[in-house]
């Protein structure tokens, strides 16, 4: 692994927070904080309503939108602002095809598809559930949360048994 995929890891990050920010704007989604990375705040700065953070390890990203304003959306609207980050990240692995910032692109939007906990695949399914159920269902959104991971990971299990 080169020290440049770290820098496009990150970049593909950003565009994948970006796009859930302009998708939460497109629905008159209140956002309040966009990050790169956790632990201690290095810099920030404010832009309108919105605080700019960078934070000690770049390992992650995020958006931080109000999750109440959210939930009174469509369900249409809430589908397309959780799934925003992952089309962004697929148009810009097709835009670079071939490339290593192509391949992290890929990599980020796969993996934030899959029914994982916190991940925006997930988070789809319990938008949609709840939809589904009028409700929200304890057992059935641990029973989503759990089988949807366990098999997320059988998933990776296999492929990199089959990679050896």
């Amino acid at each position: 692994m080169h020290i440049t995929d770290f820098l496009y890891f990150a970049i593909a990050l950003v565009i994948h927070e970006a796009g859930h920010l302009l998708a939460a704007r497109a629905c008159r989604v209140t956002v309040m904080e966009f990050g790169l990375g956790w632990g201690r705040k290095l810099y920030g700065t404010r832009l309108g309503a919105v605080e700019y953070n960078l934070h000690l390890l770049p390992v992650g990203a995020y958006v931080r939108l109000d999750m109440k304003e959210l939930q009174r959306r469509s369900l249409s609207q809430q589908v397309f602002v959780l799934l925003a980050g992952i089309f962004v990240n697929l148009t810009a692995a097709y835009a670079t095809a071939g490339t290593r910032f192509s391949m992290m692109n890929m990599v980020l939007a796969a993996t934030n598809l899959l029914p994982l906990y916190q991940q925006d695949g997930w988070k789809c399914g319990m938008v949609i559930l709840r939809a589904i159920l009028q409700r929200k269902s304890a057992l059935v959104e641990w029973t989503f949360t759990i089988m949807g991971s366990a098999l997320s990971l059988a998933v990776f299990a296999a492929q990199a048994i089959r990679g050896f």
